[in-house]
């Protein structure tokens, strides 16, 4: 929330060490130190008991080292970010410590501004994974097509297009995804995540003057009515869509925390909201992930595309994401290629849902005339492998609802 301080647990074998990072935070008005620990078990116990946002945790320790206290709080508590601190530098270190789910590795000791920075942008996941799990919603439904002023329907879901490689089609099936969805019956949010290059808006012919701009730095204070003002409207279907900035540079104007929280009211809103992402991890990135329902994983048949899926699935895993929130697909799919989504499959232990034919003449001439495939296309083999996917995704957000999330 606004205004609150960055809870931080500090753990370190080391009273000096303690005592220097303790005096180096205390000139920050954002950032409150919470307490500290001496050795892993004690970290394991006081961030249960202080509930930090943050755990600045040394790797090396006599009883138990940082990495398994990391696992151990994570296990536990969803919320809490660690920052691992350590003076080995050496990459297996870094790769143990995010595997066990911290947030960030540092080298000690660090610089000042490195500290404090990662510290934030921890403070802010933390602020993210709270929202969710309280999913909290302060503003009244008003002013909306079907919503009734003070009362809350089911909440919609979140359903994230994402690829660890560019290139792979993530835009393209995310715009076609979302009017597939959309029918009289089901109101579809489709929100461009890719702040810097975004092109959800151009490839829908719909390049309105609103933004993320105009919600995501207000996420505390919306309701119905500034949604509605702000989301364009797509003049053939009536789809909502929330653009990119029109600038690069005004990305940054966006944090993570905003957009998770944003997302987390859009999704009081619509039954669907479909949002396309950037290849590159960014905490934006991450943050939409985690408070997605489900995460549609998109790969293509070359090498570098299904080893950068393998990490993607390795690192949710250790993140605590489950794989049943994952719904993996193959789009550009061609039979003579013998990179089959059997092998794949096989190879990921990941089963691949779907495939998506390659079709290259009808996809570019669709986001040549802003014209989404599904709308004037419908019985070519993409457009049809677009309702499929349309509704094994309704299938398995039904199946999570029965079966619990």
């Amino acid at each position: 929330m606004p205004g609150e301080k960055v809870r931080v647990l500090i753990v370190d074998d080391v009273s000096e060490t303690r005592e220097n990072v303790k005096k180096l935070l205390q000139f920050e008005s954002d950032v409150e130190v919470v307490g500290i620990a001496r050795t892993g078990k004690e970290a394991i116990q006081a961030s249960q008991d202080l509930n930090p946002d943050v755990v600045l945790m040394d790797i090396n320790m006599p009883d138990m080292d940082g990495i398994a206290a990391t696992e151990a709080i994570r296990a536990k508590q969803q919320a809490v970010q660690v920052v691992i601190l350590s003076v080995q530098s050496d990459q297996n270190y870094m790769r143990r410590a995010m595997l066990a789910g911290a947030r960030d590795f540092l080298t000690k000791p660090p610089m000042g501004d490195e500290l404090i920075s990662a510290i934030r942008r921890a403070g802010e996941m933390a602020q993210v994974e709270k929202s969710k799990a309280a999913r909290v919603q302060s503003a009244p439904l008003v002013g909306m097509p079907g919503v009734i002023a003070g009362q809350r329907g089911p909440r919609g879901k979140i359903v994230v297009v994402y690829s660890p490689k560019g290139g792979t089609g993530c835009t393209t099936i995310a715009v076609n995804l979302a009017l597939a969805l959309k029918n009289s019956d089901t109101r579809v949010a489709l929100v461009d995540g890719n702040l810097q290059f975004g092109d959800v808006a151009m490839f829908i012919n719909e390049q309105g003057k609103n933004t993320v701009l105009d919600l995501a730095p207000r996420a505390e204070e919306l309701d119905a009515e500034i949604v509605e003002e702000v989301m364009v409207k797509h003049s053939a279907t009536g789809l909502h869509i929330l653009a990119a900035p029109n600038r690069p540079e005004y990305a940054d104007k966006v944090s993570s925390a905003q957009f998770g929280k944003m997302l987390e009211f859009l999704a009081q809103l619509y039954s669907f909201v479909i949002v396309d992402t950037m290849p590159i991890l960014t905490d934006l990135t991450l943050a939409t992930i985690d408070v997605s329902d489900l995460v549609v994983l998109v790969t293509t048949q070359d090498i570098p595309s299904i080893k950068n899926s393998r990490l993607f699935l390795d690192l949710l895993q250790n993140l605590g994401i489950r794989r049943d929130r994952i719904m993996f697909i193959m789009n550009r799919y061609d039979r003579k290629v013998n990179i089959t989504p059997e092998r794949v499959a096989d190879n990921l232990k990941q089963e691949v849902a779907l495939v998506i034919p390659s079709d290259e003449v009808t996809a570019v001439k669709a986001v040549n005339r802003g014209v989404p495939f599904v709308m004037d296309n419908k019985s070519q083999p993409v457009a049809r492998s677009i309702f499929a996917l349309a509704e094994n995704v309704r299938t398995r957000v039904a199946a999570q609802e029965s079966g619990g999330e």
